[in-house]
């Protein structure tokens, strides 16, 4: 059972739900996001015996990511770390020979080299950690081909690369790629502007899935949550 969990990107969406789902089960959750007020009104009535401590900021800030280590030794350890926080670029989804260098620099500095360089952070605390886990979130286009997904799919495929690898390296760290699939959440509205994506499940639905996996703790590997769901019916 997780006593302790830094999840990032955890003012809406995904992040979020994960966070209570987490507080639900006594966990106390550190949390961050860009925006301090979005972030603490997001998490303020969280029920449960976990609590939530708020740590505000960048990922792509060195010293928020020294905030956030520092938020981990005083909570007195980490065995949860979910790499949550992520971006997707322009929208529109611009075709790969439209991406601006700028805008795919973004990406990589979000959804690779921020989630690498707080990883490494945190590893010395991770491995003393019984049971402990590293939790990316991937997607469907970091293995399919989409027109207009290039950038944002080619940082996905770059960090499920990166948790295979760390998950050979850290043979006492279990690290685990998560597809959750399509969800009603901002990002996914903004990849489809216009569009009505009310169909898609809510993002509190995919959570027992990832909380499965937790659970039952496999060898670290790429995982989706359609298939995790699949087992718990």
């Amino acid at each position: 059972m997780t006593s302790t969990a830094l999840v990032t990107g955890a003012a809406r969406g995904f992040g979020l739900a994960l966070t209570a789902g987490l507080v639900a089960r006594g966990a106390t959750v550190i949390v961050d996001g860009r925006d301090a007020a979005a972030l603490a009104a997001a998490t303020a009535d969280l029920a449960g015996p976990g609590r939530v401590v708020t740590v505000a900021g960048d990922l792509t800030d060195a010293a928020h990511r020294g905030a956030l280590h520092s938020a981990v030794r005083r909570a007195g350890g980490l065995d949860l770390l979910v790499h949550n926080a992520g971006a997707l670029g322009p929208s529109p989804l611009p075709r790969l020979a439209d991406l601006t260098p700028q805008a795919f620099d973004d990406l990589w500095d979000t959804n690779v080299a921020a989630p690498l360089a707080l990883t490494r952070l945190l590893l010395p605390i991770l491995r003393t950690s019984p049971g402990a886990a590293i939790v990316t979130l991937s997607s469907d286009a970091a293995v399919e081909a989409y027109a207009g997904w290039g950038g944002y799919g080619a940082t996905k495929a770059a960090l499920d690369q990166l948790a295979a690898v760390l998950g050979v390296e850290e043979p006492a760290v279990r690290v685990y790629a998560f597809d959750p699939g399509d969800m009603r959440t901002a990002m996914h509205q903004r990849a489809f502007p216009g569009e009505d994506i009310s169909d898609r499940p809510e993002p509190a639905t995919v959570v027992p899935a990832l909380l499965t996996l937790l659970d039952r703790r496999p060898p670290s590997g790429r995982h989706r949550a359609a298939d995790l769901l699949e087992t718990t019916r």
